[in-house]
Protein backbone atom coordinates (compact mmCIF):
# COMPACT_ATOMS: atom_id res chain seq x y z
CA UNK A 1 0.00 0.00 0.00
CA UNK A 2 0.90 3.51 -0.80
CA UNK A 3 -0.40 7.23 0.54
CA UNK A 4 0.33 10.02 -1.60
CA UNK A 5 -0.06 13.71 -0.80
CA UNK A 6 0.85 16.17 -3.13
CA UNK A 7 1.72 19.77 -2.22
CA UNK A 8 2.93 23.02 -3.95
CA UNK A 9 -0.01 24.05 -5.87
CA UNK A 10 -0.94 27.80 -6.16
CA UNK A 11 -1.63 30.55 -8.48
CA UNK A 12 1.35 32.04 -10.76
CA UNK A 13 1.39 34.14 -13.43
CA UNK A 14 2.19 32.96 -17.01
CA UNK A 15 5.99 32.50 -17.45
CA UNK A 16 6.77 31.66 -13.76
CA UNK A 17 7.59 28.35 -12.17
CA UNK A 18 6.05 26.38 -9.62
CA UNK A 19 7.44 22.59 -7.87
CA UNK A 20 4.83 20.17 -6.78
CA UNK A 21 5.61 17.41 -4.46
CA UNK A 22 4.46 14.41 -4.03
CA UNK A 23 5.44 12.56 -0.47
CA UNK A 24 4.58 9.05 -0.18
CA UNK A 25 4.16 6.34 2.69
CA UNK A 26 4.30 2.53 2.17
CA UNK A 27 7.26 0.11 1.56
CA UNK A 28 7.33 0.43 -2.11
CA UNK A 29 7.67 3.93 -3.01
CA UNK A 30 10.99 2.82 -3.84
CA UNK A 31 10.29 0.41 -6.20
CA UNK A 32 7.56 2.03 -8.11
CA UNK A 33 7.66 3.56 -10.94
CA UNK A 34 6.06 7.26 -10.39
CA UNK A 35 3.79 9.36 -12.63
CA UNK A 36 2.56 12.96 -12.78
CA UNK A 37 -1.42 13.17 -14.42
CA UNK A 38 -3.02 16.26 -14.88
CA UNK A 39 -7.05 16.90 -15.05
CA UNK A 40 -8.51 20.56 -16.11
CA UNK A 41 -12.37 21.01 -15.61
CA UNK A 42 -14.40 19.41 -18.18
CA UNK A 43 -11.26 17.92 -19.59
CA UNK A 44 -10.11 14.00 -19.26
CA UNK A 45 -7.00 13.35 -16.89
CA UNK A 46 -4.11 13.43 -18.88
CA UNK A 47 -0.65 12.03 -18.50
CA UNK A 48 2.47 14.80 -17.87
CA UNK A 49 5.59 13.03 -16.92
CA UNK A 50 6.68 9.86 -15.31
CA UNK A 51 9.74 8.41 -14.03
CA UNK A 52 10.86 4.63 -13.05
CA UNK A 53 11.70 3.20 -9.95
CA UNK A 54 15.30 4.08 -10.14
CA UNK A 55 14.92 7.42 -11.43
CA UNK A 56 16.84 6.26 -14.06
CA UNK A 57 14.06 6.94 -16.67
CA UNK A 58 11.71 9.35 -17.77
CA UNK A 59 8.82 9.89 -19.88
CA UNK A 60 7.18 13.50 -20.79
CA UNK A 61 3.80 14.36 -22.50
CA UNK A 62 4.78 16.61 -25.59
CA UNK A 63 2.95 19.30 -24.35
CA UNK A 64 5.66 19.96 -21.11
CA UNK A 65 8.20 18.47 -22.88
CA UNK A 66 11.53 21.36 -22.44
CA UNK A 67 9.50 22.70 -19.69
CA UNK A 68 8.59 20.26 -16.55
CA UNK A 69 10.96 18.30 -15.38
CA UNK A 70 10.61 14.97 -12.78
CA UNK A 71 12.64 13.63 -10.27
CA UNK A 72 12.55 11.66 -7.21
CA UNK A 73 14.48 11.10 -4.04
CA UNK A 74 13.73 7.74 -2.59
CA UNK A 75 15.31 8.41 0.92
CA UNK A 76 12.58 11.29 1.39
CA UNK A 77 9.99 9.02 -0.06
CA UNK A 78 9.37 11.78 -2.64
CA UNK A 79 8.51 12.50 -6.07
CA UNK A 80 9.10 16.42 -7.85
CA UNK A 81 7.86 18.03 -10.65
CA UNK A 82 9.41 21.44 -11.41
CA UNK A 83 7.46 23.42 -13.64
CA UNK A 84 8.86 26.34 -15.65
CA UNK A 85 7.67 28.77 -18.93
CA UNK A 86 4.26 27.91 -17.10
CA UNK A 87 1.18 28.96 -19.77
CA UNK A 88 -2.66 29.56 -18.85
CA UNK A 89 -3.29 25.94 -20.33
CA UNK A 90 -1.36 24.44 -17.87
CA UNK A 91 -4.10 24.97 -15.03
CA UNK A 92 -5.40 21.79 -13.84
CA UNK A 93 -5.46 19.95 -10.63
CA UNK A 94 -2.43 17.73 -10.36
CA UNK A 95 -2.08 14.09 -9.39
CA UNK A 96 0.98 12.07 -8.03
CA UNK A 97 0.31 8.19 -9.33
CA UNK A 98 2.35 4.90 -8.54
CA UNK A 99 2.65 2.24 -10.42
CA UNK A 100 3.50 -1.04 -8.35
CA UNK A 101 4.86 -3.26 -11.14
CA UNK A 102 8.76 -1.97 -11.71
CA UNK A 103 9.44 -4.31 -14.45
CA UNK A 104 7.41 -2.76 -17.31
CA UNK A 105 8.19 0.43 -19.32
CA UNK A 106 6.83 3.71 -18.17
CA UNK A 107 3.19 4.15 -18.81
CA UNK A 108 0.68 6.83 -20.10
CA UNK A 109 -2.36 5.92 -18.96
CA UNK A 110 -4.14 6.50 -15.60
CA UNK A 111 -5.62 2.68 -15.09
CA UNK A 112 -1.69 1.73 -15.43
CA UNK A 113 -1.47 3.12 -11.98
CA UNK A 114 -2.22 1.87 -8.83
CA UNK A 115 -2.28 4.31 -5.99
CA UNK A 116 -3.06 8.23 -6.32
CA UNK A 117 -3.20 11.52 -4.28
CA UNK A 118 -6.28 13.98 -3.57
CA UNK A 119 -4.58 16.24 -6.28
CA UNK A 120 -2.99 19.98 -5.75
CA UNK A 121 -4.39 22.98 -7.82
CA UNK A 122 -2.46 24.82 -10.21
CA UNK A 123 -4.00 27.79 -11.77
CA UNK A 124 -1.67 30.04 -14.10
CA UNK A 125 -3.02 33.51 -14.80
CA UNK A 126 -2.46 35.25 -18.12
Amino acid sequence: QVQLVESGGGLVQAGGSLRLSCAASGRTFSTSHMGWFRQAPGKEREFVAAISWTGGNTYYADSVKGRFTISRDNAKNTVYLQMNSLKPEDTAVYYCAADRDRFVRLSYRPGDYDYWGQGTQVTVSS
